[in-house]
């Protein structure tokens, strides 16, 4: 894969994620906007390439970059770990709904 087209993946799943999180974050009243629904997209995504980057991948770097992920969605949208965690549950299982319908939107090609 070039640049221009992981730049552009990068992009999208970035804008798919902020969209997710901001409709699961106002779902459980949250009083952020879109922008630090934006903001913690990346943060995960920041967040989730250094732990693979240091701790090459597998499950320690997916548990410990989750958990530094929770911290990061409880200090931006100020709250707690139980509802951090809660809503990061159903931030993932919707981005994992939206991942397995959105391609098939288009139909067969």
């Amino acid at each position: 894969m070039t640049l221009l087209p992981a730049v552009i993946s990068f992009l999208v799943s970035l804008i798919v994620s902020a969209i997710v999180i901001y409709v699961v974050t106002k779902m459980f009243g949250g009083k952020g906007g879109i922008g630090t629904a934006f903001l913690a997209a990346l943060v995960g995504a920041v967040i989730y390439s250094v732990a693979f980057y240091f701790l090459g991948g597998g499950t320690l770097a997916s548990v410990l970059g989750g958990v530094a992920w929770l911290i990061a969605l409880g200090s931006l949208y100020k709250i707690g770990w139980l509802k951090a965690l809660v809503i990061a549950i159903v931030i993932w299982v919707a981005a994992l709904l939206v991942g397995i319908v959105l391609p098939t939107v288009a139909g067969p090609l």
